[in-house]
């Protein structure tokens, strides 16, 4: 299997471009799925305090018997634990539950604006990371009014802002935005949750390449130089969506899968939402 290249962060440190993301797999479930992810090459895990279920990428990872260094793990703050004091508080508690001494990466997972203390979250991972006790921070879901602020205010550029991307919800200013900062542009929900790989151009594209739609959309997200991270827990799609790095879309296939935006969000508005997502 082709490995996977990595993107090197505004920081220096480095991360895997295709990693796994879990998502709303249960936490009874996510063990035995992380375990097929590393056991099938993957090196990138992205969980959350959110999801409920960090203890068991933790278990997976101590499993595998892969070294701490060979996976780079990513969690994030969730809203109900925003604060300068209670970040790092919230810092801990995932390292506790994945098992680890260190994040590779902590990202706020959302704005949260009605609570007004994301600038003081970003305060508490920027002195985890001076302090050396995280390898980089960033930020999730933040559109352009929050991240100009957390550039105005902050002491250290976010590493990546993990937002919803897919071919047909691009967010063209924000990524641009992004990558003039200096700043990677993680995307989630890749495929658009299949919504997009409907599509006539997509498909026909992939019969070009004796591909999956699936693995069409990946591949533009790799060329377009976003780090992804697709959710799956079958077995069969977890193989697929990594063997991505072996062929290459055409200018002309790259502009018709570009062509597909329309401004299709599918997740909720970082101005709007405000759950604790504390279960």
């Amino acid at each position: 299997m082709s490995a996977v290249e990595s993107v090197q962060l505004n920081n220096g440190h480095s991360i895997p471009q295709l990693g796994l993301g879990v998502f709303q797999i249960p936490p009874a479930e996510v063990q035995q799925v992380v375990e097929f992810a590393l056991e099938s090459g993957y090196r990138h895990i992205d969980t959350a305090a959110a999801y409920n279920n960090e203890a068991g990428v933790g278990a997976a990872l101590k499993a595998s018997g892969l070294k701490r260094s060979e996976v780079f793990i990513t969690s994030k703050l969730r809203n109900g634990e925003q604060g300068y004091e209670s970040a790092q508080r919230a810092y801990f508690d995932s390292c506790g539950r994945l098992g680890v001494d260190q994040l590779d990466l902590y990202l706020i997972h959302w704005p949260n604006p009605s609570a007004g203390r994301y600038l003081d979250s970003w305060r508490a991972l920027e002195r985890l990371s001076t302090d050396e006790q995280v390898r980089a921070i960033g930020v999730s879901n933040f559109t352009a009014p929050y991240l100009d602020e957390l550039l105005r205010h902050g002491e250290i550029v976010p590493a990546v802002n993990q937002i919803e991307l897919h071919p047909t919800y691009q967010q063209r200013e924000l990524v641009r935005r992004s990558i003039d900062h200096g700043i990677a542009v993680q995307a989630y929900s890749p495929l658009g949750q299949g919504a997009d790989l409907d599509s006539a151009a997509v498909r026909e594209i992939a019969a070009a390449h004796q591909r999956t739609p699936a693995q069409v959309v990946l591949r533009w997200h790799l060329q377009r130089g976003h780090i992804v991270i697709p959710k799956s827990a079958s077995r069969h799609r977890i193989i697929e969506n990594l063997q991505v790095t072996d062929f290459e879309l055409s200018p002309a296939e790259l502009d018709r899968v570009t062509a597909l935006e329309a401004g299709n969000r599918i997740g909720n508005d970082p101005a709007a939402f405000a759950l604790s997502q504390i279960r």
